[in-house]
C-alpha cells in the first residue's frame, strides 16, 4: 500500500483516494487473517493488525457510499478454505411439525393413534421439554472424548464447529462413568442466557457495533465465529436432549435416555417432565408457559416427544419430521402499526402476492416492516386498505401476517384495496382460475420477476445452496444481462472480469463468489431435481422421484416417454406413492417444454448430478417395489408402508410389472388381481411380518 495515501489523514482523503485505499486495505487485512485463522502464523502484531481495521472502519464511516462487498468490517477473521468444513450427519437432524392450540395437539395424539392401531383412549406416555429458542448442535464422542461438533445445517448436512463448540458451557471434553460407548453422538441446543446477552450487547455499544435484535441471534453468530476465541468470550450455554449413532444404547425410552445423558455429564433442561397423559403434557404446558418470563433463557414452547423408543421407531418420520414429536409453540406476539402501501411480489410460477408495506415495529424481538397478505380473498375478507391501523402477528420463524384491522383507527379517506389484473412487472394479463385463490401472471419466460424467483430458488438452501448469490446480487446480475437462466450461474467465471469491475466488489470478493459456485457443481440427484423449480415439486416429492428412478438420464428418458398417457412410463410415475396425476401434469409439463429440456441439457455440461444412492440397508426388502392392499389386521397400512420404507423398500401405490411384491390384506381388490395377472408375487400379511422380522 503506498505509504504516502496511507499516511493522509482521513478527513483529508478524497473520494476516489479513499475508494483506492479500501481496496488496499481489504487485500492487506484478508491476507492477515488468512494467517492469523488458518495458518497459526501472523507476521504483524495484533496492535499493528488493529491499526488497519481502524483506518478501514474510520474510511468507511466517512465514505459509507465505498463499503465494499469485501469489507473487514463485514465479516470476522478468515474463513477456513472453502469455509467452515462440511459434516455429513450419521442420521438425519430431523425438525418439528408445529402446533399453536390444544386442539392441534389433540389431533397430533389422534393422528399417531391411528397410525399405530391404537384406540382413542389407550395410553401414550410422553416426554415434554422446554423448546430452548437457540441453534441447534451435535457432539460426537469417541472413546469417552470429544472429538467433532457440528451445526444442524439443513438436517442432512452441517458445518464443523468442533473448536467453537468446545468453548461452551455444559459440554464435556470428557464423559464420566465407566462401560462408556466407543461411539455416541447427542444432539442439543446452544443458547445465550438473557444476563449474558444483556451484558453482550451492552459491550457491543461500548466497541461502536451495532448490537442484537434477540439471544437466538446473538447465540447463533457467536457459535459460527472463525475465531474460537471470540466465541468463549461470549459465554454461551447447552442442553442436550437426544442422540445420534450410539454404538451401545441400553436406554429404552426417551425418559431413560435423558437421565442417562446426565449421569454421562451433559446437562439436561431440569423442566422436562415424564407426562402419562395428553392432559399432564398441556398441564405442563401452561405451567410452563406461566414461568417464561421468569426463566433465565428464552423458549417459544414446548416439545412433546413419545416416550417409548419402539414405538417411535415404529411411527417413523415423514419428509423430514418425525411422526412421534411435536412442539407446541406459544401464542404469537402481536403488535400494531400503521399499513402505509400494498405492492405486489410475482413469484417464480407468476402468483401475484400482496405484501404489506408497514411502519416498523418489534415484533417477537425482530423488527417487521413488511407482511404477507396473501392474496385477493383474505384482503376482502379482512377489509384491510392502505392508512389502516393493522395487527401484526409473527410466531416463531413464520412470515410475518396481519390478522385484523383496527376499524376505530380507520383514517376517513381509506378506500377498498383494488387487486391489479394486470403483472406489475412486465405488464401481462393476470389471470384467476376457478376454485383458485391466487392471480397469476401469463408473462411466462418474458416476465423478469419470475426469471429472478427461479434462480433465488435453484441457488436456494435446499438446493444448490451457492453462497453469495442473495437477492440484492441476482437481481442486479439479472438486470445487467450477467445472469438470465440457472446455466449462466456457472459461466459466470467467463465473466470474471465485468464482476470484479462493479461497485462493491473487487478481486477478492470475486474470486469468493466463483469458488463457492464451482463447490456446488456435484449435487445428488434430489436435490438438483427440487432446484428445477417445477410446481408441486417439493423437497420430498424430488426424493420420491430420486428414489424411483436413481440417475437424471433415466428419470429423464422416463418423462418424456410418459408423455404418451397411455403407456407403462406413465403408469409407472403416477404409481408412485405421493405423486398422482395433478403432480405428474406438472411434472410432463415441465419436460414438454423445449426451453426447459434446452437448460437441462446445459446443466448436465456444467454440473455433475450423482446418481440418488440409498441407504445402506441389510434388507430383503432393500431396493425392492411394494404395493399394499386391502386391510392389515397387526398393523395399519400407514405403518406398514413406513415400515417398508425404512428398510429400504420404494411403497407404490398400484402394481407395474417392475413391483415385486404385493402385501394382501382382508377385502383385497383390483390390485390382488392384477398382481396374478402379471406374476407378481403376493403375500400374506403373516408372509409380511414374517419378511420384516416381526
Amino acid at each position: 500500500m503506498s505509504k504516502t495515501l496511507h499516511d493522509i489523514a482521513v478527513e483529508n482523503l478524497t473520494p476516489a483516494e479513499a475508494k483506492r485505499e479500501l481496496e488496499h486495505l481489504a487485500a492487506e487485512i484478508a491476507h492477515h487473517d488468512r494467517l492469523y485463522y488458518q495458518k497459526a502464523a501472523p507476521e504483524i502484531s495484533d496492535a499493528a493488525y488493529d491499526a488497519l481495521r481502524r483506518r478501514n472502519d474510520d474510511i468507511e464511516a466517512r465514505f459509507p457510499d465505498l463499503v465494499r462487498a469485501d469489507s473487514p468490517s463485514q465479516r470476522i477473521g478468515a474463513a477456513p478454505a472453502g469455509g467452515f468444513a462440511k459434516v455429513t450427519h450419521s442420521k438425519p437432524m430431523l425438525s418439528l411439525n408445529n402446533a399453536f392450540s390444544e386442539a392441534e395437539v389433540h389431533e397430533f395424539m389422534s393422528r399417531m393413534r391411528r397410525f399405530l392401531g391404537l384406540a382413542e383412549g389407550d395410553p401414550v406416555e410422553l416426554v415434554g421439554e422446554p423448546k430452548i429458542d437457540g441453534l441447534s448442535v451435535a457432539a460426537r464422542y469417541e472413546n469417552g472424548r470429544f472429538v467433532q461438533g457440528a451445526t444442524r445445517g439443513d438436517g442432512v448436512t452441517g458445518e464443523d464447529i468442533t473448536a467453537n463448540l468446545r468453548t461452551v458451557q455444559g459440554v464435556p471434553e470428557r464423559l464420566h462413568g465407566r462401560n462408556l460407548p466407543d461411539v455416541i453422538e447427542v444432539r442439543g441446543e446452544v443458547y445465550m442466557t438473557k444476563a449474558d446477552f444483556l451484558k453482550l450487547n451492552e459491550q457491543q455499544e461500548k466497541d461502536g457495533k451495532p448490537p442484537f435484535a434477540n439471544p437466538r441471534n446473538a447465540a447463533a453468530g457467536s457459535l459460527r465465529q472463525l475465531d474460537p476465541r471470540i466465541t468463549a468470550s461470549r459465554r454461551l450455554s447447552a442442553f442436550f436432549y437426544a442422540g445420534g449413532v450410539i454404538s451401545n444404547l441400553r436406554a429404552k425410552s426417551q425418559w431413560a435416555f435423558l437421565e442417562w445423558l446426565n449421569t454421562l455429564g451433559f446437562p439436561t433442561n431440569p423442566l422436562a417432565k415424564l407426562c402419562p397423559t395428553i392432559e399432564d403434557a398441556l398441564a405442563l404446558y401452561r405451567s410452563i408457559g406461566e414461568s417464561r418470563a421468569t426463566l433465565p433463557y428464552d423458549i417459544d414452547g414446548v416439545v412433546y416427544k413419545v416416550n417409548r423408543f419402539d414405538l417411535q421407531e415404529r411411527l417413523g418420520m415423514v419428509s423430514r419430521a418425525p411422526r412421534w414429536a411435536l412442539a407446541h409453540k406459544f401464542p404469537a406476539e402481536q403488535a400494531e402499526t400503521v399499513l402505509k402501501d400494498i405492492f405486489i411480489q410475482v413469484g417464480r410460477r407468476g402468483t401475484l402476492t400482496p405484501v404489506a408495506d408497514l411502519e416498523p415495529i418489534t415484533v417477537g424481538g425482530v423488527v417487521v416492516s413488511r407482511a404477507t397478505l396473501h392474496n385477493e380473498d383474505e384482503i376482502r375478507r379482512k377489509d384491510v386498505r392502505v392508512g389502516d391501523t393493522v395487527i401484526v402477528q409473527r410466531a416463531g420463524d413464520v412470515i410475518p401476517q396481519i390478522v385484523g384491522v383496527v376499524t376505530g383507527k380507520r383514517p376517513k379517506h381509506a378506500r377498498p384495496y383494488e387487486f391489479p389484473h394486470q403483472c406489475p412487472i412486465c405488464g401481462s394479463k393476470a389471470v384467476r382460475e376457478e376454485g383458485e385463490a391466487a392471480w397469476r401472471c401469463t408473462g411466462g419466460l418474458i416476465c423478469a420477476a419470475q426469471a429472478k424467483e427461479r434462480l433465488r430458488h435453484f441457488v436456494s438452501r435446499d438446493a444448490f445452496d451457492i453462497e453469495g448469490l442473495g437477492r440484492k446480487h441476482i437481481d442486479a446480475f439479472f438486470e445487467d444481462g450477467l445472469l438470465k437462466n440457472p446455466v449462466d450461474i456457472f459461466k459466470l467465471h467467463t465473466r470474471r472480469d465485468e464482476i470484479e469491475a462493479r461497485a462493491g466488489w473487487g478481486r477478492q470478493s470475486t474470486e469468493k463468489l466463483l469458488r463457492a459456485i464451482d463447490e456446488r457443481r456435484t449435487i445428488s440427484l434430489d436435490r438438483f431435481i427440487y432446484a428445477l423449480g417445477i410446481p408441486q415439486v417439493g423437497e420430498a416429492t424430488a426424493r420420491l422421484l430420486a428414489k424411483t428412478y436413481r440417475s437424471l438420464t433415466t428419470w429423464r428418458n422416463a418423462m418424456m416417454a410418459a408423455q404418451e398417457r397411455s403407456g407403462e412410463a406413465y403408469q409407472d410415475l403416477i404409481s408412485i406413492e405421493g405423486v398422482g396425476p395433478s403432480v405428474a401434469q406438472d411434472i410432463l409439463d415441465f419436460f414438454a417444454e423445449r426451453h426447459n429440456r434446452e437448460v437441462l441439457d446445459a446443466l448436465a455440461r456444467e454440473t455433475t448430478v450423482e446418481d440418488f444412492t440409498a441407504p445402506r440397508i441389510r434388507s430383503r426388502l432393500a431396493g425392492k417395489t411394494v404395493v399394499f392392499t386391502g386391510t392389515l389386521e397387526r398393523m395399519t397400512r400407514n405403518e406398514a408402508k413406513s415400515r417398508a420404507e425404512a428398510l429400504g423398500a420404494t411403497v407404490a401405490g398400484s402394481v407395474s410389472r417392475k413391483t415385486d411384491f404385493v402385501v394382501v390384506g382382508a377385502d383385497a381388490g383390483s390390485k390382488a388381481a392384477k398382481a396374478r395377472e402379471l406374476g407378481v408375487e403376493i403375500l400374506s400379511e403373516a408372509d409380511w411380518l414374517t419378511l420384516i422380522g416381526m
